[in-house]
């Protein structure tokens, strides 16, 4: 009998252990800060909106929600810092397109991005724009073209590394034209930026809100901006799809992630929350100005789309033979 109390003592504990182990109720959420991991360097395009998510949500949810940079590898780093985090909706992810790029371009990436992660709600999608340096004699997508059929491989774009926003626009252009122009990769946008004012690079994609006071300097010329409609801060500028590239659309989107496993309690509540945020007058108002759309969707509907950024860009990769980063 003293055994069998004993055992029975130890099922009464480990129980304990197990309800004190499980994750707290969506009510009780958050109960404590909650780090929002970007796996970008800081200072990027996106940094205002997800600082500015970061600030609206503790007004929401009465509690703080933390920056916390994490960079490196294309993002695979950050990224699988948080696919290995508890599952509790206290460690997120930013993800971007860069993301999906990453499901085919690295192959021996330690997470698979939609069965380690769970996908939350997007909160922006921004267009970028397609400059040349002042020195290419193109003064419209339909010469520059024309100038790369007539010179094949003589045409360099920089970008901010392999699998980036700005380095599989690039991409695109190339699958739905069949131009050849060459990738110049740099560590970050910074060198892409400076070799494209001094004429290192001829071409390139930038956000808009980082362009669009270069452009109207003069520094460089805008030839298209990659969203289905034009940007308000650039209306004289032609989308690429209007300016003779059917179907062209590559643009920049951030959303939120967090573990497999997280609570769905949680995580339908952190998607409403953001809807309501992105949703708001003053916010839409205030972001188109700056460039950004915010976006509002179901988790589902989310979901849906990021499964089909996947699909896109793998398709993307495969037809020009980019090669696999190991």
């Amino acid at each position: 009998m003293s055994l069998m109390r004993h055992f029975a003592a130890l099922l009464v504990l480990a129980i304990a252990a197990t309800i004190g182990a499980l994750p707290c109720k969506a009510d009780d959420y958050p109960s404590r800060p909650v780090r929002i991991i970007v796996p970008f360097g800081a200072g990027g395009p996106t940094d205002v909106y997800t600082r500015a998510i970061a600030e609206e949500l503790r007004k929401a949810l009465h509690q703080t929600f933390v920056m916390e940079n994490k960079p490196g590898a294309g993002t695979t780093i950050g990224t699988d810092y948080v696919a290995k985090a508890a599952p509790d909706g206290y460690t997120l992810l930013m993800v971007s397109g860069t993301q999906t790029v990453n499901e085919t371009l690295y192959t021996k990436k330690p997470y698979h991005l939609m069965h380690d992660l769970v996908p939350i709600a997007p909160l922006i999608d921004s267009d970028l724009v397609l400059v040349v340096h002042p020195s290419v004699p193109a003064k419209s997508l339909k010469e520059l073209l024309a100038l790369a059929r007539a010179k094949p491989g003589t045409l360099n774009f920089g970008s901010s590394g392999p699998g980036s926003n700005y380095h599989m626009a690039a991409e695109l252009l190339k699958h739905l034209t069949g131009i050849n122009i060459v990738h110049v990769p740099y560590k970050g946008s910074t060198g892409m930026r400076t070799d494209i004012l001094s004429g290192q690079i001829q071409m390139l994609f930038d956000s808009v809100p980082t362009m669009a006071p270069l452009i109207k300097a003069g520094k460089v010329r805008a030839l298209g901006t990659s969203g289905v409609t034009r940007s308000p801060i650039l209306p004289d500028v032609p989308t690429i799809a209007e300016a003779g590239v059917p179907g062209f659309q590559a643009t920049l989107w951030v959303g939120f992630m967090a573990p497999a496993g997280t609570p769905q309690p949680i995580v339908d509540k952190l998607n409403a929350e953001i809807t309501k945020i992105v949703s708001r007058p003053g916010i839409k108002a205030a972001w188109q100005k700056q460039g950004a759309e915010p976006v509002a969707l179901t988790q589902p509907q989310f979901k849906a789309f990021m499964d089909a950024q996947i699909t896109k860009w793998a398709d993307v990769i495969k037809a020009n033979d980019i090669k696999p980063i190991n």
